[in-house]
């Protein structure tokens, strides 16, 4: 070979060398380049779970009360209680195994209310409201007569209200006391 070709190919080794740099080593960062023309828009996702539309809520209702009687061993007949049914059809076998009821009783009106959940007890004056839960149907039992009632100017007081929430996904990691009837209704956007 002759000497220049010998010369050119130890400077081209020199140049590749040094222009590598030792072990990977990183250059100094570039300018940013221009953002380039937007994309086409990809493929719709698939349907997301369900939010809170699917939550069943009443109206406030009127609920009245019937006395739960015994016949005694002297011919006699006494109260042991109080009963009302609220029919509530949407409340399925579905609902009954994966779903979350609860019952409320406004205490007071509805310019005014006192809202009270369910189950309640008392301990001042013993007073006990329970709800049982079956097909179609929410029972309240109580040892008072705690039907709703209106007065002579037509205000209603002591109505009460279920909310149904069906299951389906797994819960939520949302902190809710849902026997506060506020975050309740904030949390699911309930309306007065």
């Amino acid at each position: 070979m002759s000497f220049n070709i010998i010369a050119c190919l130890a400077l081209a080794f020199a140049m590749l060398t040094v222009s590598c740099g030792k072990d990977g080593d990183t250059g100094p960062q570039g300018e940013q380049g221009a953002p380039g023309p937007a994309g086409p828009a990809g493929p719709a996702g698939p349907q997301g779970p369900e939010g809170s539309a699917n939550v069943i809520y009443s109206d406030w209702l009127d609920v009245a009360y019937e006395a739960d009687t015994i016949h005694t061993s002297g011919g006699g007949i006494d109260t042991v209680g109080y009963i009302a049914q609220i029919d509530v059809a949407k409340l399925d076998l579905n609902m009954l195994t994966n779903g979350e009821i609860k019952v409320y009783l406004n205490g007071f009106s509805a310019a005014d209310p006192t809202v009270i959940p369910l189950p309640y007890f008392n301990i001042y004056t013993s007073l006990s409201i329970n709800p049982i839960f079956y097909l179609n149907t929410i029972e309240l039992y109580s040892n008072g007569d705690i039907s709703t009632v209106q007065d002579n100017a037509g205000t209603k007081y002591q109505q009460y209200r279920y909310v149904l929430i069906p299951g389906g996904e797994e819960a939520r990691k949302a902190k809710i006391d849902w026997n506060n009837y506020e975050e309740v209704k904030k949390y699911l956007n309930l309306k007065n």
